[in-house]
């Protein structure tokens, strides 16, 4: 039994894990009503900044900051009366007391310290996927949106369509019985051979200091920006980090998980300046909801490096497995369900083509972004807060740490540490450099 869903309805109902939420009046000291309007800045408004901005525009966007001129002057066409800014923390400094929320959509090594400044301002935050560069970066996060009680989600989008919500009923339902296995995995590859020879003098549009932010200073060179910095390991965390938020997001969701015990990691030789170019991860998690749901092994992979398992599970489709590029595989003991963002596949075909379905008792969304600005006026749950989506970011980032320490790690996720690898630790927290915080 196939499904395709191609409606774009989203998600208003809350996830099982919902951050603590305050009633939208921390910014400015003002009373926001559901009917008021929030003055919104957002940092980085290229690319998915841009898909950002386009997603809170019905609010007042009072700044925009972005290290690109031409970005900024572009994005400053839709919203003309914004302050403009090259340096958020010159924006976060001067405008504090103008601004409510913050969206924050600049490559991830800058993700946390625009974030946390935001934050402790008082600010409610959107902030792209993942969440940060680092895992101690996270737990930073997560505990400054309870503390402060601020509304946050993270710019994890597929989260509000309705295929996922099918999925979550499906897999909670029981309908493929107790599952212990999950693979995911996608096509992706990102990597770099090296720095570059050649040092060309930084564009004039470009605030070069800017864009490196807290990372250590370097020349600049064009294979570091729009997008490329992905495959550089100070600046991005890879294909893991691209996509492993969009796709364990709903293994997180279906089967309640949120911290593993133990995290191991397969890849091609360290390299000291890229990301790996594919990755295979094995994460264990406890059992759950006290102890009703049994343990989970989940099994990443990235690059075409499917693990043997996987590919023996999708055999039986044929042909047509080849459709499944990317994906996520709930292996219970009763059946499988099959998964991407837009459709989904219950497994054995045979057994399931009869097979009644469960109830829809996850309701459509209002939008990924009003989800997040509706509750920052209303004190509202959002289902892609801090405190959920901070456990999912924690644990993709383990599987970069496992991987830079070249060991099995054993987690002990209340101290942030893993009790049998102190070579993991540098992993875990990176310094910055001078004139940059967390």
């Amino acid at each position: 039994m196939e499904y395709y869903t191609t409606r774009r309805g989203f998600l208003a109902g809350s996830v099982a894990v919902a951050a603590a939420m305050g009633s939208g009046d921390l910014a400015r000291g003002k009373s926001i009503s559901a009917n008021d309007k929030l003055d919104i800045a957002v940092i980085g408004v290229g690319g998915r900044g841009g898909a950002n901005l386009g997603g809170v525009r019905s609010q007042n966007i009072v700044a925009i900051c972005d290290v690109d001129a031409n970005t900024l002057a572009g994005a400053a066409r839709g919203c003309p009366k914004a302050a403009k800014f090259s340096d958020f923390r010159k924006m976060l400094d001067k405008m504090h007391k103008q601004i409510d929320a913050v969206v924050v959509s600049t490559p991830d090594h800058t993700h946390a310290p625009a974030a946390a400044m935001a934050m402790r301002m008082g600010k409610h935050c959107y902030c792209e996927k993942p969440l940060t560069h680092t895992v101690g970066e996270t737990r930073t996060l997560i505990e400054l949106a309870s503390k402060n009680k601020l509304v946050t989600q993270m710019g994890t989008q597929i989260h509000a369509k309705s295929n996922y919500r099918r999925v979550v009923e499906i897999v909670q339902s029981g309908m493929i019985g107790s599952v212990g296995k999950v693979h995911v995995w996608h096509t992706v590859s990102y990597g770099v051979n090296g720095r570059p020879k050649d040092t060309p003098p930084v564009p004039k549009h470009l605030d070069w200091d800017s864009w490196l932010g807290p990372a250590r200073d370097r020349p600049y060179h064009s294979c570091y920006v729009r997008g490329r910095w992905r495959g550089w390991r100070e600046f991005g965390t890879g294909g893991l980090g691209d996509f492993g938020c969009h796709y364990m997001d709903l293994p997180f969701w279906a089967l309640k998980l949120r911290h593993p015990t133990s995290i191991e990691a397969d890849g091609p030789p360290q390299h000291a300046e890229s990301t790996p170019r594919w990755l295979k991860i094995i994460y264990k998690f406890p059992a759950r909801d006290g102890g009703k749901l049994a343990p989970v092994t989940m099994t990443w992979s990235d690059g075409g490096k499917k693990p043997a398992a996987l590919v023996d599970l999708l055999a039986p489709l044929g042909p047509a497995a080849r459709k499944w590029s990317c994906g996520v595989l709930f292996v219970g003991d009763k059946g499988m369900v099959l998964s991407n963002y837009d459709r989904h596949l219950l497994l054995p075909k045979g057994k399931f083509a009869d097979a009644k379905r469960p109830a829809e008792t996850i309701p459509a969304s209002i939008g990924h972004h009003k989800e997040w600005f509706e509750a920052c006026k209303t004190g509202g749950a959002t289902t892609c807060n801090f405190a959920y989506s901070g456990a999912l970011t924690e644990a993709v980032l383990l599987g970069v740490v496992a991987y830079r320490a070249g060991e099995k790690i054993n987690w002990d996720a209340k101290n942030l540490k893993a009790i049998n690898c102190p070579k993991a630790d540098e992993y875990i927290r990176e310094e910055y450099r001078k004139g940059w915080k967390l």
